[in-house]
């Protein structure tokens, strides 16, 4: 029983080569030109030729001479750049996210020789291959990173096929990703931290905003108190100044009337001219009496207006004109009776006050 399912499996696998070596025998003699003894190649074609079975020489563009039955054609190579779909496949990235991508192959056939007799189909190698090294590379990336580095995984691939295609006479030129297809519940995830990416930026830039206002308002107060304190500063040096200038104009104002008084004193008349100016001060003060307080003191003669001019300008003679002889003892006895009088009048000013 073992051995006959033995031979009846082995039977299979044989009949199923001798299948397929049969279709790719039809699928190479489908198509190629026959031997005719004179041949044009077309330009970007290589043609393979066979003389009794064996390989014999490849035919380059334009007149070629062939022997009949001898030769034949056996392949005919396209030397032109290739496209070739990559069929959609599922692969698996580094976080366990199950995708569903496709590309577009480039290539182009370099050695006809290879690629004719190095590998059975060349196009179905080559896709196979740019199959299993996207699934290779994928499963090293994560799913991030897989939408950031396209062009890194499509450099990745060219490379991969390069180094496994090169004993087949092909060179791979690039590879492009066309799309990648994501699960649903993986894609509504995607956006929810898109979502939460974009307003977290957002509160970032509104609490900058904030930050910044709350700087520049702050740069603002701080500027207006410098300059609030920079202007009080200056009207506090432009009212000294001010002041000062004041205070000396009355000083020379004060000392320009002390000297027009005393040069006016000095002419005829000037005594009469400055009891006249007692006399009108007299009056003036003694109208304000009793004004600002209940409380005064008077003299013994408040309305004797001659006696009080006449003590004023004996103290101004006095002070102003040097002592004759022979009268100092007469000033100094009226000086006397002027003050025991001033005495006099304070001590009974003294009295009224008490009693009232």
């Amino acid at each position: 029983m073992l051995a006959r399912s033995v031979r009846a499996s082995g039977a299979l696998l044989l009949r199923g080569s001798v299948q397929a070596s049969g279709r790719a025998a039809r699928r190479a003699s489908s198509g190629l030109p026959r031997n005719t003894v004179v041949l044009f190649v077309p330009q970007q074609e290589a043609w393979v030729v066979e003389r009794m079975g064996r390989f014999h020489r490849i035919l380059e563009p334009g007149l070629n001479i062939l022997i009949p039955v001898l030769d034949r054609i056996r392949y005919v190579q396209s030397l032109k750049e290739i496209v070739i779909n990559v069929p959609e496949q599922s692969a698996v990235t580094l976080d366990n996210v199950t995708l569903q991508i496709d590309g577009v192959l480039y290539l182009r056939i370099m050695d006809p020789y290879k690629a004719s007799y190095g590998v059975e189909d060349p196009e179905y190698a080559v896709t196979q291959l740019a199959q299993t090294t996207m699934r290779s590379e994928l499963g090293k990336l994560s799913l991030d990173k897989v939408f950031r580095e396209r062009e890194s995984l499509n450099a990745n691939i060219v490379d991969a096929i390069n180094q496994a295609a090169d004993c087949w006479g092909i060179r791979c030129l690039r590879y492009e990703i066309k799309d990648i297809h994501v699960p649903p519940r993986v894609k509504e995830s995607m956006q929810m931290q898109v979502e939460a990416e974009r307003r977290k930026r957002a509160t970032v830039l509104e609490s900058e905003g904030t930050r910044e206002s709350a700087i520049n308002v702050a740069e603002g107060k701080k500027q207006a108190q410098i300059l609030a304190s920079e202007a009080e500063k200056a009207e506090q040096i432009n009212q000294a100044a001010g002041e000062a200038s004041a205070v000396l104009a009355k000083a020379k104002a004060k000392a320009e009337a002390i000297r027009i008084l005393a040069a006016a004193l000095t002419q005829h008349n000037g005594d009469a001219a400055a009891s006249l100016t007692v006399a009108e001060q007299y009056v003036s003060a003694f109208s304000k009496l009793a004004k600002d307080s209940n409380t005064i003191l008077l003299p013994s003669n408040p309305g004797d207006v001659t006696s009080m001019v006449a003590q004023a300008m004996g103290v101004y003679g006095a002070l102003t004109k040097a002592p004759v002889p022979g009268a100092q003892d007469s000033v100094s006895s009226r000086s006397s009776r002027d003050v025991q009088s001033t005495d006099a009048s304070l001590d009974e000013e003294l009295d009224r006050v008490k009693l009232s």
